[in-house]
């Protein structure tokens, strides 16, 4: 980490310098063409008379001035650019040694587990403990390859939804309840709150996805006071999903930063957090997908964190976003029957 901080240092400082090398130099030419003219123009003519002064070519000047100007801004460019790479690289990096842990947190626990049964004489108690905690640990492993993979379909353009129209006071919180169950959540922590009515256009999967991701997260960031409360309401063409937590919230400097790509956000009164970074981007790209949009807010650090999800009524209108989602889904059934068939 301290040699990526220099190497941006110095990126910096060479940007710097470069920036004032051509600034100093348009200085230079602008003087240097001024200052000539101006002396040829008042002791030209008493120092020869056959001395003839034109007046500067414009175009010239003008076009020496462009160039440097042009030069100085492909640098900003140039610069711009390797910091976003530098970035990127830093925060793949942390995805790495992430996903890294991940795999390996769970996979120690199955090989000892395993070992276990092996080379000791395990009751019939401990045996369907053992293998109920390797099926925890296998499942978490097959989520952690589900998200990579889905999150590289959305990167290649190739992610295939399936939508269905839905009734959105009956499929929401059914979809909410089965992430409390998956993660066992006791009946006194979350609290699940309709007055939708309304037709809807999801993914039942995918829409499965996000409210997995966004209790997985209130869990992880709620290490004393575990209470998650979810609203489902409607208003002007619109559903909403509300979904707040307790937890030790966000400051607001990283608000902006939660959705992107492999970002984790590091928290001194939760360190042990792990994570990829890739679930908030995931749910984020999922709800666009049904022509919806996420935001978060918080009041700031320990004070909880809401997540607001939008989502449009369906109306049967020609042309609509919605209706290409379905004609998109028929036609990716049609393609699923048939490599089914084959």
């Amino acid at each position: 980490m301290l040699k990526k901080k220099r190497s941006l240092w110095l990126l910096t400082t060479a940007f710097i310098f470069a920036q004032f090398a051509w600034l100093g130099l348009l200085g230079l030419w602008i003087y240097w063409y001024v200052s000539n003219y101006i002396i040829f123009e008042q002791v030209g003519t008493k120092l020869s008379p056959q001395i003839v002064i034109n007046s500067p070519d414009v175009l010239i000047f003008s076009g020496g001035i462009v160039l440097i100007v042009a030069i100085a801004v492909v640098m900003s460019f140039i610069f711009r650019y390797f910091i976003v790479q530098m970035k990127m690289t830093n925060l793949y990096d942390n995805f790495i040694a992430n996903v890294t842990h991940e795999l390996k947190s769970p996979l120690a626990s199955i090989q000892l587990y395993l070992e276990t049964l092996i080379s000791k004489n395990v009751d019939e108690t401990r045996r369907k403990e053992f293998i109920a905690l390797m099926l925890k640990d296998s499942n978490r492993l097959k989520k952690l390859i589900d998200t990579i993979l889905e999150v590289s379909r959305l990167e290649r353009k190739v992610i295939s939804h399936h939508y269905n129209i839905y009734n959105a006071g009956a499929i929401l919180p059914a979809v909410a309840r089965n992430s409390m169950e998956h993660f066992r959540m006791p009946e006194n922590s979350f609290t699940i709150e309709c007055t939708a009515v309304s037709e809807c256009v999801l993914d039942n999967a995918a829409m499965q996805i996000v409210f997995d991701n966004l209790t997985d997260n209130a869990i992880k960031y709620s290490p004393d006071n575990l209470q998650i409360k979810i609203s489902i309401y409607e208003k002007s063409d619109k559903i909403f999903i509300e979904f707040s937590d307790k937890g030790i919230g966000i400051s607001g400097k990283d608000l902006n930063r939660i959705f992107s790509r492999f970002e984790r956000l590091s928290n001194p009164n939760n360190p042990s957090v792990r994570g990829t970074g890739l679930g908030l981007y995931l749910t984020r790209e999922i709800i666009k997908s049904h022509g919806g949009k996420i935001t978060v807010k918080s009041e700031g650090e320990n004070k909880g964190t809401s997540f607001m999800i939008e989502i449009p009524v369906y109306k049967d209108q020609s042309g609509s976003y919605l209706n290409t989602l379905l004609k998109r889904s028929s036609k990716n059934e049609i393609r699923d029957d048939k490599d089914g068939r084959e």
